[in-house]
């Protein structure tokens, strides 16, 4: 194999769920030789890819399609402080996880509804018809957080979205 092809393939499984624009960052390459070197990599099947919301996200072929899911979310920081405020304290009303996450109710909305699509999050109504938010498979979960340790870049952009989305809440 050649070497920038081992080069992306050994930061897939450093850093699985990875996206195509963090490769190109992270590894400072050509875009077009990352897009070159990954169909390569996915026609051999070696990688394997998961899109998600406009982004395609990259991983070792030994994680199962719900774990890509999970993973893909987690790279992105308001899902994994859903996630993460979710696996701390249990299931919580929807309200709660905006005050302690820190985010808009519309916000939330948007993640929580991608989360519940991929079978990561659960919303029920309590007895007085407020949303409940529970993780479906906390065991799981939790033991995928550890996989993902986002860069300071795909932070920085998370928390100008969050910032963007707070100046036209309300």
């Amino acid at each position: 194999m050649n070497e920038t092809r081992q080069l992306i393939e050994r930061h897939v499984r450093e850093r699985p769920g990875i996206h195509f624009n963090g490769l190109v960052r992270e590894l400072e390459l050509a875009p077009g030789q990352v897009q070159y070197h990954l169909k390569r990599l996915l026609r051999s099947d070696i990688l394997v890819s998961e899109p998600r919301d406009g982004r395609t996200h990259y991983f070792p072929p030994s994680y199962d399609p719900w774990e890509r899911r999970v993973l893909s979310r987690y790279r992105r920081e308001t899902s994994r402080d859903i996630l993460t405020c979710l696996l701390e304290n249990g299931p919580m009303r929807s309200t709660e996880v905006t005050n302690s996450v820190g985010i808009a109710r519309s916000t939330l909305s948007w993640h929580t509804t991608r989360l519940a699509e991929d079978g990561i999050v659960e919303r029920d109504k309590d007895s007085r018809g407020r949303t409940i938010l529970s993780l479906a498979d906390p065991q799981s979960t939790a033991a995928l957080l550890d996989e993902v340790t986002p860069s300071k870049t795909a932070r920085a952009t998370d928390r100008f979205t969050r910032l963007f989305d707070g100046l036209f809440e309300g």
